[in-house]
């Protein structure tokens, strides 16, 4: 049970997981469902590889569901759906053997050959690899397949009642369709017996009492008579997904901002079938490195695989949480400075009250119940510290961080360890490779001078604060006119790159010796790159 005090600020929280829940609080009016719990559901469509997009909405739906745990006492459920019964429209081109998959074209993505030979098709490949990234970051779902659900008869009482009414499904579908396509709609998409093929074809007659429908076959012409259920047919995609609202009386459904047309069309389907479309809003969607947005078919987006490499999953989970209805980059470089949000959240936590605390980022990414390990480095700094020592493993940053901080250890601080591991592959495969140092200008060399001798004369065992505060005058004292030039220059000159950290915690922790080192080797042209 949720303690009172806590759900009366629950109540009151502005997080957005709490306004998406209240949403779903006022929808069942003091009532249990029917079907005895709340159905949260999100929609994966596995005609390619599952990527950080998906992740986002299971996990989206996931802090939606924990708010509305925390205002709500009638028990929750989440369905990660595969519309897996999906005709194979084009083959991806980040997958193996795509000419075996071309002679696929157009059957149930359940009924493809599997390309990399592991599973029964490529629709049991895909949701295979969407249930095991989904297991590794510990969600609790039940997975639901649209095949099965088909030939198993489960959406057999909602698929006659499509054909019910099918005249006022047309009247609200047609309206949105070109001409051409208006021709030959249906929602019923007969599977053809001889082919296999999910076939897009005219409906010449519908039997609502027998519950078939008849259509021509597209190569001989004859007419073939086929039930709507059992799986002889699937819907139409838009028509499908009322369907499956209705069917399985699903109660919040979130989705990215190309389909809330789909979203407008399918609600008018549900209330046709005399329901209520669930709750739900529609985020942005994610960009690429060049702005495009991100597709499976593409592939052109980050694996969560990829990111996981190269950060912490607090650091994808953030990402995600943050600003749902904005368009973000998914790129390679967004990972250290999500990254550094995290641990910048993280240790705001344990220090606000209640109330705030259901306001952090954090709250959600732990349900409550986040880590208490105290953070003193972020990542950007050890970034920058495994690039100026060109660090190939973590025993070398922890070195420094040992005469850092003698106390810590991989054993008493895993997370501050993850860190400096995602450091030191992120340096080797990103910063490495676009290193570029620069020679000092005069006046950068006499400043870079004055900074030696200052911080020479400084204790080794100096306040980061006083260090920062060291390079600020130095920097005021040669008259740069934006001390952000003065930055720059040393980033550049040092660092090898045109952006870099907080300089004060920096030599804090690279040590003021290895500084005053670090600049006689540029005074002294040096290659710091060696």
């Amino acid at each position: 049970m949720i303690d009172p005090a806590l759900r009366e600020l629950a109540e009151n929280a502005r997080a957005w997981p709490f306004e998406e829940a209240r949403k779903v609080v006022k929808r069942l009016a003091g009532k249990t469902p029917d079907k005895g719990y709340v159905l949260f559901e999100t929609g994966y469509g596995p005609s390619g590889l599952p990527h950080i997009g998906t992740f986002g909405e299971v996990a989206r739906t996931t802090w939606v569901r924990r708010a509305f745990e925390m205002l709500s006492d009638v028990p929750t459920r989440l369905f990660a759906f595969s519309d897996d019964m999906d005709g194979m429209r084009r083959v991806p081109s980040n997958v193996p053997n795509q000419d075996m998959l071309q002679a696929h074209l157009g059957k149930p993505l359940t009924a493809v050959p599997d390309p990399f030979g592991t599973h029964e098709s490529f629709g049991h490949h895909n949701n295979a690899r969407l249930r095991q990234f989904l297991d590794d970051f510990g969600f609790d779902y039940d997975f639901v397949s649209s095949t099965e659900c088909y030939n198993e008869g489960r959406f057999d009482g909602a698929l006659r009642e499509i054909l019910a009414r099918y005249d006022a499904i047309l009247g609200a579908v047609l309206p949105t369709l070109g001409e051409e396509r208006r021709q030959t709609y249906s929602p019923f998409l007969p599977i053809c017996p001889r082919t296999g093929v999910v076939l897009q074809v005219p409906i010449l007659a519908q039997d609502v009492a027998a519950g078939t429908i008849v259509y021509a076959d597209p190569d001989s012409g004859a007419k073939v008579e086929v039930p709507v259920t059992g799986g002889h047919c699937k819907l139409q995609w838009k028509c499908d997904w009322a369907m499956r609202w209705y069917a399985l009386d699903v109660d919040y459904e979130m989705s990215g901002k190309d389909l809330i047309d789909s979203v407008t069309l399918s609600s008018k389907i549900e209330r046709i079938l005399g329901a209520r479309p669930p709750e739900g809003f529609n985020y942005e969607l994610f960009l690429d490195e060049e702005g495009e947005r991100i597709s499976k078919s593409k592939g052109n987006g980050l694996a969560v695989e990829e990111w996981l490499t190269y950060g912490a999953p607090e650091s994808l989970a953030l990402f995600m949480y943050q600003n749902p209805r904005r368009a973000k980059r998914l790129y390679f470089d967004v990972i250290p400075k999500s990254t550094d949000d995290y641990l910048a959240f993280l240790g705001k936590f344990a220090e606000e009250a209640p109330d705030k605390q259901l306001e952090n980022p954090i709250w959600h990414l732990h349900h409550g119940a986040p880590p208490r390990e105290a953070q003193t480095l972020n990542f950007s700094i050890l970034l920058n510290l495994a690039s100026v020592c060109h660090a190939e493993d973590k025993s070398v940053i922890w070195g420094y961080i040992k005469a850092y901080a003698p106390e810590a250890s991989a054993e008493s601080h895993p997370v501050l360890d993850g860190l400096v591991g995602y450091a030191v592959t992120y340096y080797k495969d990103f910063v490495r490779p676009n290193k570029t140092y620069r020679p000092a200008e005069p006046a950068e060399r006499a400043a870079l001078q004055d900074l030696r001798d200052k911080l020479a004369a400084l204790p080794a065992d100096s306040d980061p604060a006083d260090l920062q505060t060291a390079v600020f005058d130095v920097g005021k004292a040669h008259n740069f006119e934006n001390l952000r030039d003065w930055f720059r220059a040393l980033y550049e000159i040092l660092l090898g790159q045109s952006q870099g950290p907080r300089m004060g915690s920096f030599i804090a922790l690279y040590g003021v010796a290895e500084t005053v080192a670090l600049i006689d080797r540029a005074l002294n042209g040096e290659d710091l790159a060696a």
